[in-house]
């Protein structure tokens, strides 16, 4: 018999309502597991376990999350527990207040089950968290800890946010599910903000309903009927991205056995041409990434410097020997190609295309590489990614949908749908 450890939010929020679970027992059951693995695993930054406890002997379960606890990514701040994003300058930083996705989620009955592990600034240098499924291979990045988190059973809702590939990534390296909804759908307030263009918090979890349910909680949204809902005939863009090329050979294989089941489902799938200004935006998207987070870190970069990594440095002078307009420009490139994806999104329902390269890479010193995320991104649409295979060396392997901007309802759906399709 599975453990609550085990279980998906959903059947824990059912056992919750109903009784047959308490909050504090699910958090028993939960600091067990980490009791046993986060040693090996490292997903926590910080954990107040009596804190925890705390909360769920409070929590309600007649509220909409009827504490659950959330793992919290360590650039999301809160009140009751330290925020370093990452970083040895911010040691010991104490906030005031919670991020307003935080507070939102504990309005809504969550409970903060701790603060997870961040790359730098999420950015580039990882944490110290490895991959659940083989600890000789990356968690992926900058959500390292929430992923890990989720896959490992420590709690089964976690916020992320991406700038690059930071949810989709680590969530298919993982096995989980990730959602990053359109830009600005979860409010930024409390956040360290690295890219004002770019950055979107999301949510992981064991599957669509758990990230429609945490999604949901934190925009002020109720996104769980979602899940029960069954799309008709959908039209399904299969677009590999924008460097088809990076991606492994299991990866295309995988892109076409799911196009193959949405097919054979009612789906109308094809696979129509990259536009040339999603291509254009692709490639403005690292200026405008490392252009803002270089104004971003102006404090840091003067204060204490020495204390940045070199990899971060290096990124940062980059960013610093660009022409003054560069920047601008970026950001106009994807301003452009916003509106090629609103053309293209006018043809179908979603896209199909990769999560990641393929199977998390072996080492811990890169998170991976987020060339199957970044141009999603940078067009704000949301995206979805679905655990649907296993790679040649027995990792998971996900796929990835996405919508159209403010789209987030439809996708969810649809999402729900193929995961049923794949399961």
């Amino acid at each position: 018999m599975s453990t609550p450890s085990d279980l998906p939010a959903a059947t824990l929020l059912q056992r919750l309502r109903a009784g047959r679970l308490t909050p504090l027992a699910l958090t028993e059951a939960l600091l067990e597991r980490v009791a046993e693995r986060e040693g090996a695993i490292q997903a926590f930054f910080a954990l107040d376990q009596d804190a925890w406890r705390g909360a769920a002997r409070m929590a309600r379960p007649d509220s909409p999350l009827a504490g659950l606890p959330v793992g919290v990514k360590d650039v999301l701040d809160t009140a009751d527990l330290p925020s370093g994003y990452g970083s040895p300058i911010w040691d010991g930083h104490r906030p005031r207040a919670d991020a307003a996705c935080v507070a939102l989620l504990r309005a809504a009955g969550g409970i903060v089950a701790g603060k997870t592990v961040t790359t730098e600034f999420a950015t580039r240098r990882p944490g110290p968290t490895v991959n659940p499924h083989n600890p000789a291979r990356t968690p992926g990045g900058s959500s390292q800890g929430s992923a890990a988190g989720v896959a490992a059973g420590f709690f089964p809702l976690a916020l992320g946010t991406q700038t690059g590939g930071s949810v989709i990534r680590p969530a298919a390296f993982c096995g989980v599910t990730g959602f990053k909804p359109s830009y600005g759908m979860i409010h930024r307030g409390g956040m360290k903000l690295m890219s004002e263009t770019l950055d979107t918090i999301g949510t992981m979890a064991r599957d669509v309903a758990g990230c429609a349910l945490l999604a949901g909680a934190c925009a002020g949204l109720d996104w769980t009927p979602v899940a029960g809902v069954r799309p008709s005939a959908p039209s399904v863009a299969l677009i590999p991205g924008h460097d088809e090329a990076a991606l492994a050979h299991e990866t295309r294989a995988l892109l076409e056995r799911v196009a193959a089941v949405l097919s054979q489902a009612g789906a109308r799938v094809s696979s129509p041409s990259l536009p040339e200004a999603l291509a254009a935006a692709a490639a403005a998207h690292p200026v405008v990434m490392q252009g803002e987070t270089r104004h971003a870190l102006a404090w840091e970069l003067a204060a204490a410097p020495d204390q940045l990594s070199a990899v971060l440095r290096e990124a940062m002078d980059w960013a610093g020997a660009l022409a003054p307009e560069a920047l601008p420009a970026a950001r106009e490139t994807l301003a452009t190609g916003r509106h090629a994806f609103a053309d293209l999104m006018g043809e179908y329902d979603l896209i199909l295309t990769a999560s990641a390269p393929g199977e998390a890479p072996l080492g811990l010193d890169s998170t991976g590489n987020p060339v199957a995320n970044l141009l999603w991104t940078a067009l704000h649409a949301p995206c979805i990614t679905i655990p649907a295979g296993i790679g040649p060396n027995g990792m998971p392997l996900g796929v990835q949908l996405v919508g159209r901007v403010g789209g987030d309802a439809a996708l969810l759906a649809h999402a729900a749908w193929v995961e049923a399709l794949l399961g």
